[in-house]
């Protein structure tokens, strides 16, 4: 679980994380995909905020933030210098404990439709794509995905 004291390097993630991909997004798509730690801070008061070491370095991260029955994630993103190590795989497995411990019922993501790479880990670990809402982030193309949670 990341401390606040983590916020500088979330935010160093999620803009090298994203970097590659910025001329597909909106600078307004890009900037809320890749926010200040003010907006991590805020992030940390909302609901839990996950980094993955990796000789204790962050390689990766991950929030998510309760919506009724639904955990949504976002801010989902690895290094690309730890890709291919099951980085994500680790984080979504994390969140999804998360969400069973606390009684959740569905995981929600949205995702643009270029992060292909990310597309195939989430339908690896169980999502599908949904009609649901929202279609875009200031522009930026967007989908839902969602994970129907078992019930113990």
């Amino acid at each position: 679980m990341a401390v606040p004291a983590d916020a500088s390097r979330v935010v160093s993630v999620l803009r090298e994380s994203f970097a590659e991909y910025e001329t597909l997004y909106t600078p307004e798509g890009f900037a809320a995909t890749t926010p200040a730690s003010e907006s991590v801070l805020d992030r940390m008061k909302e609901g839990p905020v996950w980094v993955a070491l990796l000789d204790h370095s962050v390689m990766g991260t991950a929030s998510a933030v309760g919506r009724g029955k639904d955990l949504y994630i976002r801010g989902m993103a690895v290094l690309p210098t730890g890709r291919g190590l099951r980085i994500g795989h680790m984080l979504l497995k994390q969140i999804e404990d998360y969400a069973s411990a606390h009684s959740y019922r569905r995981l929600i993501l949205s995702t643009t439709p270029f992060l292909h790479r990310a597309i195939r880990l989430y339908e690896r670990f169980g999502f599908s794509r949904s009609e649901e809402g929202p279609n875009h982030l200031s522009g930026t193309p967007l989908f839902t995905m969602v994970k129907i949670l078992e019930i113990a």
